[in-house]
């Protein structure tokens, strides 16, 4: 991409309910971290305009609702995806083996385009007192995985929404990998 040319990138955030996404969003856009939110439903959206590497860029951050009943209504927020944070729960085993579900809902509702993907492992300050807290090592060989399938680096971040650990970091990896795909992907064509 041309120095000075700005470009607009969908990202999508995806993980079961209750996980910390409408909270990343809300600390990524300097909001800040409340301990209660009310369930998304259908999806949220914000803009956030930040420059990276010299370049402007415009992030259309879509917080997608969680819960299984919402699956319907979620199909069209996929569209057009550029890249996700794939989030889960350090201390909520299910969100992490649900993964692969979120990976095959992001494909069949994006006209099957592998995008970047974050896996982003959030809630790490509640690790120390999970019962079953998912551990880094395990993350990190699923992110490897993921890597091998998609054909391009997947990160493993850890964050805190609540202390705001990593969660300007996830976003700015993600937004970096999107740029990289798509110069690898123009220089293609």
């Amino acid at each position: 991409m041309a120095a000075g040319q700005r470009k607009i990138f969908k990202i999508t955030l995806l993980g079961d309910g209750a996980v910390g996404k409408t909270s990343l969003r809300k600390t990524y856009l300097g909001e800040g971290f409340k301990d209660g939110y009310s369930m998304t439903i259908g999806a949220d959206f914000a803009v956030k305009r930040l420059r990276i590497d010299d370049q402007d860029f415009v992030a259309q951050i879509w917080d997608l609702a969680g819960q299984q009943r919402f699956s319907a209504v979620r199909e069209v927020y996929y569209r057009g995806t550029s890249g996700c944070l794939l989030v889960f729960d350090i201390s909520r085993r299910s969100s992490f083996e649900n993964i692969p579900s979120w990976i095959a809902e992001l494909l069949k509702n994006n006209s099957n385009r592998v995008v970047p993907i974050v896996l982003i492992g959030n809630k790490s300050d509640l690790r120390a007192t999970a019962k079953d807290p998912i551990m880094r090592e395990q993350s990190e060989e699923y992110a490897r995985s993921l890597s091998q399938w998609s054909g391009f680096s997947v990160p493993y971040i850890e964050t805190s929404a609540k202390t705001g650990e990593n969660v300007d970091e996830a976003f700015k990896t993600l937004l970096k990998n999107i740029v990289l795909f798509y110069e690898k992907l123009y220089a293609q064509q």
